[in-house]
């Protein structure tokens, strides 16, 4: 056990080593720890929305591919059949998920079901054959797109000529 003599030399060298060679010990002061989580917070705040709006971008530009391929198998079904498949189970495309995970919408028109197909906002038909889209990402539609919930759709329109968002058509 150290006298107290030893004891009073060790902390005499200790504050001469701290105030004669200038050595000082690292670490930050709270102010700029407070400084840090500022900086930090405020560069997520800005962050997290542009990347989730790039997810939702990611996700609508997924959509277009799929109905855009799902088209092309439907018009294959077509020249082989003479006709538009039934479901997109004729095609093998049944189980086929939108990014939002609900099934995309498909209704060959018939007669008896004219009156369901998708409309724009002057109450047109959007397509002649069938309507082919997703219900986007709140998973719910009405056949007019002037809806608010119809607005956020992926929609094949003009018989194949626009695809893309409702609200944007």
């Amino acid at each position: 056990m150290p006298s107290e003599r030893q004891k009073k030399r060790f902390w005499d060298s200790a504050a001469f080593l701290f105030e004669k060679r200038r050595i000082h010990l690292i670490g930050f002061t709270l102010v700029e720890l407070a400084i840090t989580v500022a900086i930090i917070g405020t560069l997520t705040t800005l962050a997290i929305p542009s990347y989730v709006n790039s997810l939702n971008n990611a996700k609508i530009t997924r959509a277009i591919g799929d109905i855009r391929a799902v088209e092309k198998d439907i018009a294959a079904y077509e020249a082989d059949h003479g006709e538009t498949p039934a479901t997109l189970g004729a095609i093998g495309r049944g189980s086929l998920l939108d990014p939002w995970e609900n099934p995309y919408q498909f209704m060959k028109f018939t007669d008896q079901n004219k009156g369901a197909m998708r409309k724009d906002r002057f109450l047109v038909p959007l397509n002649t054959s069938y309507d082919l889209y997703s219900k986007g990402k709140d998973g719910k539609s009405i056949p007019p797109l002037t809806a608010n919930v119809s607005w956020d759709d992926i929609i094949r329109a003009n018989d194949g000529a626009y695809v893309g968002l409702a609200s944007g058509y």
